[in-house]
């Protein structure tokens, strides 16, 4: 939902500058494309108005009427549909690649017209209103922390881990270290969405966790700062060495130094928590920087040129 450079920062002994990973929500459009990277984000529960055909049927006639949908019922639908099926235990796997897209697309779509919230929530039923407002919260805190640049990214747009592998790297780190893995899984959804992203910040940030290097010195416990079991593990360290897990707020303030941050990854968080299946939703968020869309195997080569 917002989108920058994987972040620059990554020491709790002084303050840096915000981290440019947090535009993966930052939902502002761009003012460059390329041919590997489209502006995308129009669902079809963005905000417009078409028509809904309803038809009645009595045993003399049939009539039927045209009648508009709003954007904010088109966005409700949209949310809950995707919302409910991602929560169902009886959904199949490959459903949730199109569920978890459409999710994020919906709240994006929210996040650059905030004004649709409030005309949203009503329409929502009632158990999903808190989630759909926690989600946008935490996209338009990511969003205000910075601007996208004119151009696209130097990144390398990759598939992640597997969902079951992730998850068993947070419990393993939550059971050494006693941080709460939900709160490892959404700063790996706020900093590379889960290890999409593979660059190098201005700063030399690096990784799926976005480590600088003296940094992972300090708590990568001799790892591969590219590895994502590693990178989980010493993102744990440096949580439980500033504050985790009794204070929460604080240890993730050290990891970025920025409320918006900390509400953000606090905010996926607890739906996490809340519902653990809320986590097979955000595996599936895709990369944008901006309004652009950065897909899987991006940037393209020309046919011909060696990898």
């Amino acid at each position: 939902m917002h989108h920058r450079p994987p972040s620059a920062r990554r020491h709790p002994t002084r303050r840096l500058p915000v981290s440019p990973a947090a535009l993966l929500a930052a939902g502002l459009l761009l003012v460059a494309c390329s041919p590997a990277a489209r502006p995308v984000d129009r669902p079809a529960a963005a905000p417009s108005t078409a028509p809904v055909t309803t038809a009645t049927t009595s045993p003399a006639t049939t009539t039927t009427s045209t009648l508009p949908v709003s954007p904010a019922a088109r966005l409700a639908a949209q949310i809950s549909a995707s919302e409910t099926a991602i929560r169902d235990p009886g959904t199949p796997s490959s459903r949730l690649p199109a569920l978890g897209r459409a999710q994020q697309q919906a709240y994006r779509a929210i996040i650059r017209q905030p004004k649709l919230l409030p005309e949203v929530l009503p329409l929502l039923p009632p158990a999903l209103r808190r989630v759909a407002q926690a989600n946008v919260m935490a996209g338009s805190e990511l969003r205000r922390l910075s601007r996208p640049r004119p151009r696209l990214p130097q990144w390398r747009i990759v598939a992640p881990v597997p969902a079951a592998e992730l998850l068993a790297d947070y419990r393993a780190a939550e059971a050494e270290l006693g941080v709460p893995w939900q709160y490892l899984a959404a700063i790996h959804l706020v900093e590379t969405r889960v290890g999409r992203i593979r660059g190098i910040s201005t700063a030399g940030a690096r990784g799926p966790m976005q480590f600088l290097p003296p940094t992972w010195r300090r708590y990568g416990g001799g790892g591969d700062i590219n590895a994502s079991r590693d990178a989980v593990f010493a993102a744990a360290r440096l949580l439980r060495a500033n504050g985790a897990p009794g204070d929460m707020a604080a240890a993730l303030y050290a990891y970025n130094h920025s409320g918006r941050y900390v509400r953000a990854v606090t905010a996926y968080a607890e739906q996490i928590r809340g519902d653990q299946r809320a986590f097979l939703g955000y595996y599936h968020w895709q990369v944008y920087y901006g309004d652009t869309l950065l897909p899987e195997g991006y940037p393209a080569r020309p046919a011909g040129r060696s990898r």
